[in-house]
């Protein structure tokens, strides 16, 4: 595990929490510290959209202890979420507004000012050339259009704790290429980054940590050159094959393309 001596952002004690009677989360303990971009990975189920919907107060039937920036979010005091930022996998978007009626609408949740707002949404989208279709509405956008959208209005705000699930959706090299280096120049001024994706290559690249949660466990956490020693395994995606018991991938397409030639076999 990274140790760190800056300030703690994130701590779980002994979280647990059952859902449909079944544990999907079962007493997983973490500290998260300023400036950590943190890939947060696991087979689907594994419980990690449940451990981020608990931090952001959306889910409230857990046991153990949850801080965020020093406070426990079972407090009442939900002023903590003005300084988070959050990219779901399958993010709601309000196709009927423009552009800069849904980036102002959300500025505004966040307490901003509405010329703050203008000024900066209309910068940002300059950034992605998206200035041009500023004040069209969202549901003639395509899906990459949508995204950075998204993520712009999660970090419209400048929050100080970003969660980030699947951001790369739909997005060309180029728009890659200018978020992850978004993200590095970010983790460099302090803000603290949880980055959940299934796109391994992606995760070992920007991540200076790495999770890895499977059945509501933490089954690894530290470094990729920390996961590499402590594995028989060389890629992110093999470790995690490795970890997570999952090693038919092979065998599985086989019969795939087998049943896709028509049942005949190599040769």
């Amino acid at each position: 595990m990274i140790e760190n001596t800056y300030e703690k952002i994130v701590s779980l004690k002994e979280l647990s929490i059952h859902l449909g009677g079944k544990m999907v989360l079962n007493r997983i303990s973490l500290d998260v510290y300023r400036g950590q971009i943190i890939g947060y990975i696991g087979p689907n189920g594994a419980g990690k959209s449940t451990t981020v919907k608990i931090m952001l107060g959306l889910m409230d039937a857990y046991q153990g202890d949850v801080e965020i920036f020093g406070k426990d979010i079972a407090s009442g005091d939900h002023t903590y979420k003005r300084r988070i930022g959050y990219v779901p996998e399958n993010a709601e978007i309000y196709d009927n507004l423009t552009a800069q009626e849904y980036l102002t609408f959300v500025g505004q949740l966040y307490g901003m000012e509405e010329r703050e707002i203008e000024n900066k949404a209309r910068k940002l989208m300059a950034q992605f050339d998206m200035e041009n279709v500023f004040h069209t509405r969202i549901s003639s956008f395509s899906k990459g259009m949508r995204q950075k959208v998204l993520i712009i209005s999660s970090l419209l705000h400048d929050p100080d704790l970003l969660f980030l699930d699947e951001p790369l959706n739909g997005l060309d090299a180029n728009s890659v290429m200018i978020i992850k280096e978004i993200l590095a120049q970010l983790a460099a001024q302090g803000k603290t980054i949880f980055y959940s994706s299934h796109i391994m290559d992606v995760v070992e690249k920007i991540s200076n940590r790495i999770i890895l949660l499977a059945e509501g466990e933490i089954v690894a956490d530290g470094s990729f050159s920390e996961l590499q020693k402590k594995n028989t395994e060389g890629t992110l995606e093999e470790i995690f094959n490795q970890l997570t018991g999952f090693n038919e991938h092979k065998e599985i397409a086989g019969e795939f393309v087998r049943i896709v030639n028509g049942g005949k076999r190599d040769g």
